[in-house]
């Protein structure tokens, strides 16, 4: 598995994931910025997701799906606050209907997201931050660290099919 560690800090309104992976940041980078690569790992592996909008630049619009194992779908959607290719990406997320249209049910997380450069490997750190604590543990025990150790746990199939 490619997390090394995951930190909830509740007075800083965080939830932090760390993953190495065996590639250079700007192949790390293109896993977030293609929606076909995207959807691959986004969703835990028991809820692979779909974007049928993704929009990757400042300013613009992703919404997606995740399907679970009965075929019932959670949607999102993300405004790109900021990208620095291929160094940080900055970007809003929330919940959304069935069109992609935020429902500002829980509120919005504010990601960001680094990819360092480790001499041809990557370290990328994600930090998602809260509106408050109550969001942050709503969040929780809706299964997100999970979710997001799992998605992130995808990413390095996905690389070495690069590699091939």
């Amino acid at each position: 598995m490619t997390v090394l560690s995951t930190q909830r800090d509740v007075d800083a309104l965080t939830l932090t994931f760390v993953a190495d992976f065996d590639a250079p940041p700007e192949r790390v980078w293109q896993v977030w910025e293609d929606p076909r690569q995207l959807e691959r790992w986004w969703g835990p592996p028991t809820w692979p997701a779909t974007f049928p909008r993704h929009e990757f630049r400042p300013g613009g619009r992703s919404s997606y799906y995740m399907t679970g194992p009965d075929g019932t779908q959670a949607w999102g959607w993300w405004r790109i606050v900021d990208l620095d290719k291929p160094r940080r990406l900055e970007y809003e997320d929330g919940f959304a209907d069935d069109k992609g249209e935020p429902t500002g049910e829980l509120g919005v997380t504010r990601g960001v997201v680094t990819f360092e450069d480790l001499g041809g490997r990557t370290r990328m750190t994600s930090v998602s931050t809260f509106e408050s604590a109550e969001q942050l543990e709503q969040m929780v025990q809706m299964g997100m660290e999970e979710g997001m150790r799992g998605a992130m746990g995808q990413i390095d199939e996905l690389l070495a099919e690069s590699r091939v």
